[in-house]
């Protein structure tokens, strides 16, 4: 467990407890579903531990339920083209930050705005899932590990894997990193 990964107004472990409970599972039960301890799933749901936005997505995934279900919000109109910075949803909040423009469950587009702070990283784990993604590094630069390459992207530079690839995002750097990534089919 790391980074905090929500706007701290939010009481995550209130609602991780209110969806395991909706889902009929125990505790116990949904530490097994996701490969962790039942220690840690009290400790996230009494508030007591913070999980990194891959610890918190493989709880979810013993639900099993997606990161932008968990921390959906009033949805936008279906209807929306537009979107100002007011209107992005906080998917993670913390040293890595996530706001994804519109609702991606209406779409099979994620585009999401990513902040890193000097030193934050996406976790210890290799993140690993079923899209494709790609994005762009808008100020501050981003270590970028892919399977077994690794770069430094700096403003400008961009990305595209398939991200069944085993990967990892860390900003060595003392400037915060923010880039704009795109993600085919919606991940978080």
């Amino acid at each position: 467990m790391r980074q905090a990964v929500c706007d701290p107004s939010l009481d995550l472990g209130a609602r991780l407890k209110r969806v395991r409970m909706q889902a009929g599972i125990s505790q116990r039960e949904l530490a097994r579903r996701a490969g962790v301890t039942n220690a840690a799933i009290s400790l996230i749901e009494s508030n007591q531990s913070s999980p990194s936005v891959a610890s918190l997505k493989k709880v979810l995934e013993g639900i099993p339920m997606s990161l932008s279900d968990f921390f959906a919000l009033e949805a936008p109109e279906p209807s929306q083209v537009f979107f100002r910075a007011s209107d992005l949803l906080p998917l993670a909040q913390g040293a890595v930050s996530f706001r994804q423009v519109g609702d991606a469950r209406k779409h099979n587009l994620q585009i999401l705005h990513e902040h890193y702070a000097p030193g934050a990283d996406t976790g210890r784990s290799m993140l690993q899932h079923e899209s494709d993604e790609g994005g762009v590094v808008i100020q501050g630069e981003i270590e970028l590990t892919v399977g077994d390459q690794r770069q430094i992207l700096r403003k400008g530079d961009a990305y595209l894997f398939d991200s069944r690839t085993p990967h990892r995002f860390r900003n060595l750097s003392e400037e915060e990193c923010i880039i704009v990534s795109a993600c085919v089919p919606p991940y978080l």
